[in-house]
């Protein structure tokens, strides 16, 4: 409790010093870019081990709170952690960022502001994400429905890829958050090397079209739109991965029967020059309930070979996994097991990365603080724990490190 309170205090200070030093408390840090298959920083092969975090701008918003989010990046530093991924949306309802169409609440977005400057302080790139797939914190169904208030024939989420008004809702969003100039840092959104990419949707699906082809479209539409506007960013797609007509042998063999309707191309989606890097996910637990846990695991390392494979011979870009954990609430769950998923996922990315391979990282599913019981889930992981899991993390981030140059570290493992 007492280091509890002394990360808040410190909180409050660097509120207040970044308001007085703006751009001054920043790292100098450089930019993420791609040569070929792999990312680039400071002219050095970066990797993203990682973890996900969207409850950042929720916590940050109520400057009470903002030591949490200054706690949790700092034990993402202590172990070797690089990448946070987190929503840049929260579209209606409370806290919200986007209140109603091209209207903002500043305290929200100050939230944001917060996390993007603590993350440049502490060194850990950032992947910000514009929309959710799903009804949670808005999403599609949020725009769709504030497109029909105002008199459109829209009759499904899946409109959202179509109909010009929703379309143009999302441009304005990303038009707002990359001209968005941190009132921390004092650095606009699209000049700042602290976000390392921005995420088109989490887990983007159009089941209205199972081809593909809307999806498609979209995507290269508002990729184009994105780059228009900023140039020094990453951009990827937020995709789970699963393969449409066009691999139709992966198609076959790697997706889950249920994911062939929901109107994804894992190659399609990620062909545009504008697309910087592939995306997957990975949840087998969830896929195949009915698996054993041997089962399971063989489909985790074929799921990341074969997207490895095609993100090197085909699609020629960098991959991360962006997400992956094993849920507590699975039938015969222990710890052991989840362990062995998180050795699997770090072993195979490894393997490849050390031979100069196209998969850069994962980010697991997901970080919180001790006591955040809000946000505890069957995924959760909380690194002052100290378990067995949080050790593996450690140890996968040191071994990346010394892939990327950085030699010797003080990760705790």
């Amino acid at each position: 409790m007492k280091c509890l309170c002394l990360i808040a205090f410190l909180a409050i200070v660097i509120t207040q010093s970044y308001n007085d030093l703006g751009v001054e408390a920043a790292s100098s840090d450089g930019f993420v870019s791609r040569k070929g298959v792999q990312f680039i920083l400071n002219g050095k092969p970066f990797y993203a081990n990682g973890f996900n975090a969207y409850w950042l701008t929720y916590e940050a918003t109520d400057p009470a709170t903002r030591f949490k989010i200054t706690y949790a990046l700092q034990n993402a530093t202590s172990h070797g952690l690089t990448v946070a991924r987190t929503w840049g949306f929260r579209d209606g309802g409370y806290r919200a960022l986007q209140t109603a169409p091209g209207s903002y609440d500043e305290l929200t977005f100050k939230g944001l502001d917060f996390a993007i400057a603590e993350a440049k302080r502490l060194g850990i790139k950032m992947i910000i994400t514009f929309i959710n797939n799903y009804s949670d914190f808005g999403g599609r169904k949020q725009y769709v429905d504030w497109a029909k208030s105002r008199g459109q024939a829209v009759n499904s989420e899946d409109d959202f890829y179509t109909n010009p008004l929703v379309k143009q809702f999302y441009k304005n969003h990303i038009k707002t958050m990359v001209n968005r100039v941190n009132t921390f840092t004092k650095i606009a959104y699209k000049d700042e090397p602290a976000i390392m990419a921005w995420e088109l949707m989490n887990e983007p699906q159009c089941k209205a079209d199972p081809s593909g082809k809307t999806l498609t479209a979209w995507i290269g539409e508002m990729a184009t739109y994105v780059k228009s506007l900023d140039s020094k960013h990453l951009l990827t797609t937020g995709l789970e991965g699963f393969y449409g007509d066009s691999s139709p042998q992966r198609k076959t063999s790697l997706n889950p029967v249920a994911a062939n309707v929901l109107g994804t191309d894992f190659i399609a989606n990620h062909k545009f020059d504008a697309i910087d890097f592939a995306s997957i996910h990975s949840y087998p637990d969830l896929w195949f309930p009915n698996l054993n846990e041997t089962s399971r695991l063989d489909f985790l390392r074929k799921w990341l070979e074969g997207h490895m494979e095609d993100a090197q011979n085909i699609l020629k870009k960098p991959l991360i996994l962006g997400e992956f954990g094993k849920p507590s609430n699975t039938p015969g769950y222990t710890l052991a097991k989840r362990d062995a998923v998180f050795s699997a996922t770090f072993d195979t990315i490894y393997a490849s990365a050390k031979k100069g391979g196209p998969i850069a990282g994962a980010l697991f599913w997901h970080l919180i603080n001790d006591g955040m019981n809000n946000f505890k889930d069957a995924l959760s992981i909380v690194l002052s724990d100290h378990t067995s899991t949080v050790k593996i993390i450690g140890h996968q981030s040191r071994k990346l490190g010394l892939i990327g140059g950085k030699g010797k570290s003080r990760i705790k493992i």
